[in-house]
C-alpha cells in the first residue's frame, strides 16, 4: 500500500505478465481463424458453379462492406485515415493485398478441380515457411525438441510432396503466398481490421472490373441469376473477413514460429474433408505424410505446454 516502501520491483515486475498476456491472447484468435478456413471447403461447394476469377472478385467486392460495418462499429476510421496517408503503409498493404488475392484464386481454383489434398499439402507447407521466416528474418528461436519437430514436419511434407509433382505447384504456391502475407501483415503498423479494409480498398476497383467483365460475357454474372447463389456469393464477404481479421490480430500478438505449427489445424481439417466429403483416395505415402506431421504437432505443443507451465511459476 506505502509506494515508498519498495518501488523498484513495481516496474520490473509488472511488464512481465502483461507481454505474456499480449501472446497468449493471440490464441484464440488463430484457432478461430485456422477453424473458419478447415471448413471453407464446405462452402466452396455452394459457388461451386462460379468460375474461380470471378467468385474471387465478388469475394472481395463483399469483403470491403464487412469491413466498414465493423469499423464503423469500432470507431478506427481515423486509424484508416492515418494509414492512408502513410506511403510506406499503403505498399506493404499493397503487396499484402496482391498476395492474398492470389492465394485466393489458387485455393478455389484448387478445390473446385478436385485437388483438396494438394490444397491441404499447401497448409501443411506453410507453418513450415512460417517457422523459417520467423528464425531467419524476426530473429525468433526455437527449443531443441521444437527442432526437432520441424525436422520431423520437414520429412513428412517432402515424402508428400515426392508423390505428388504434379500438383506440387498449387501446393507452393498456397504455402509462399499466405506465408508472407503473414509476415508483411505483422510488420505493418496498422491495425488488424482497418488493414483488411485497405486491403479490400485496394482491390476494389480490379475485383469490380472482373465482376463487369463477367456480367458483360455471352454466360453473364454468377451473381442475380439465382437468390440462394447469390446470397452465398454474399456470404464470402463475411467468411473472408472474419477469419482474415482473426489471423491479422494473432500475426502480430503471437511469435510467428507458433502461429504456424497452430496453422497445421485448417490442413487437417481440410484434410479430412477431402477424405470424407470429397472422397478422395487417400496414398501410402499421405498416410505416412500426415502421421510424420501429427507427430510434430505434438512435440511442438507439448514443448509449448510445458514451458506455459514453467513460467507463471517463476513469474
Amino acid at each position: 500500500m506505502n509506494d515508498t516502501k519498495a518501488p523498484a520491483p513495481l516496474p520490473t515486475a509488472m511488464p512481465v505478465p502483461e507481454a505474456s498476456e499480449s501472446k497468449s491472447s493471440g490464441l484464440p484468435a488463430a484457432l478461430g481463424a485456422y477453424i473458419v478456413w478447415g471448413l471453407m471447403p464446405l462452402y466452396l461447394i455452394l459457388v461451386s458453379s462460379v468460375p474461380p476469377v470471378e467468385f474471387v472478385g465478388w469475394r472481395i467486392v463483399w469483403t470491403l462492406p464487412v469491413c466498414a460495418v465493423i469499423v464503423a462499429a469500432r470507431r478506427q476510421w481515423g486509424e484508416i485515415r492515418a494509414a492512408l496517408t502513410n506511403p510506406k503503409v499503403l505498399r506493404i498493404l499493397l503487396a499484402s493485398a496482391t498476395l492474398i488475392a492470389i492465394n485466393w484464386f489458387v485455393y478455389v481454383w484448387a478445390i473446385q478441380r478436385g485437388h483438396v489434398y494438394a490444397a491441404s499439402l499447401g497448409y501443411y507447407i506453410n507453418p513450415l515457411l512460417n517457422v523459417l521466416l520467423g528464425t531467419l528474418l524476426l530473429g525468433e528461436r526455437l527449443s531443441r525438441l521444437q527442432w526437432i519437430a520441424v525436422a520431423l514436419a520437414a520429412l513428412g511434407v517432402a515424402i508428400l510432396a515426392a508423390g505428388a509433382l504434379t500438383t506440387l505447384w498449387i501446393s507452393l504456391t498456397l504455402a509462399l503466398s499466405f506465408g508472407t502475407y503473414g509476415l508483411l501483415r505483422k510488420q505493418v503498423t496498422v491495425g488488424a481490421l482497418p488493414g483488411l479494409a485497405i486491403e479490400s480498398l485496394l482491390l476494389l476497383i480490379p475485383a469490380a472490373g472482373i465482376a463487369a467483365w463477367y456480367a458483360a460475357s455471352p454466360a453473364g454474372s454468377s451473381f442475380g441469376n439465382s437468390f440462394w447463389l447469390s446470397a452465398a456469393i454474399i456470404l464470402g464477404g463475411l467468411i473472408t473477413a472474419v477469419p482474415l481479421w482473426l489471423f491479422a490480430i494473432a500475426a502480430r500478438r503471437m511469435p510467428y514460429s507458433t502461429l504456424g505449427f497452430v496453422q497445421f489445424l485448417a490442413p487437417t481439417i481440410v484434410f479430412v474433408l477431402g477424405l470424407t466429403v470429397f472422397q478422395e483416395d487417400l496414398k501410402p505415402v499421405q498416410a505416412a505424410c500426415f502421421a510424420l506431421i501429427w507427430a510434430a504437432l505434438a512435440l511442438f505443443t507439448w514443448d509449448l505446454w510445458s514451458k506455459s507451465r514453467v513460467k507463471p511459476a517463476a513469474i
